[in-house]
């Protein structure tokens, strides 16, 4: 009997990183494998979570309240998945970003971003539920959420 492990249809090796980003931090992440880049540069999650959020936030100031879906550079695929949360110290909602990070060498983007909302939209209400009104200045409290999301983006099948 062998196991294999599948990212909703595809191979796990196309799925690199999943996290969610609240003001520009990286609330949680669960890391598949480095992207080739990482390993030599050594680029670090803030960095992304400052960039994933800054994009999002041009988007949506210069194109009147659109969000970005994905973003293509070289064989990586950036899908983004945009929801609100109220958080404990302000009154009002703020947008909570959900994101993937994907090789996209073999496949067509298109297929790629649908196929992540498919699974990315539970895993997202889940978080918003879970974690609306929290403390988002405490960053230990969402560790425990990272075995969730990797439930959520892997299947384990057997053949």
């Amino acid at each position: 009997m062998k196991i294999l492990i599948t990212f909703f249809d595809l191979k796990l090796k196309e799925l690199y990183e999943i996290g969610f980003v609240f003001r520009g931090f990286v609330l949680v992440n669960h890391v598949f494998k480095e992207l080739p880049v990482q390993k030599e540069q050594g680029i670090n999650k803030d960095l992304r979570g400052a960039f994933i959020s800054a994009i999002n936030i041009f988007v949506d100031t210069a194109f009147n309240k659109s969000s970005l879906e994905y973003l293509e550079s070289g064989n990586i695929l950036f899908i983004f998945k945009i929801s609100e949360i109220q958080s404990e110290d302000n009154h009002d909602k703020e947008p909570i970003i959900l994101y993937g990070l994907v090789d996209k060498s073999k496949k067509k983007s298109d297929k790629l971003v649908r196929k992540f909302f498919e699974k990315a939209s539970p895993v997202l209400e889940l978080f918003v539920q879970r974690f609306g009104q929290a403390n988002f200045t405490e960053l230990n409290q969402f560790e425990s959420f990272e075995d969730e999301m990797e439930d959520f983006f892997i299947k384990k099948t057997q053949e």
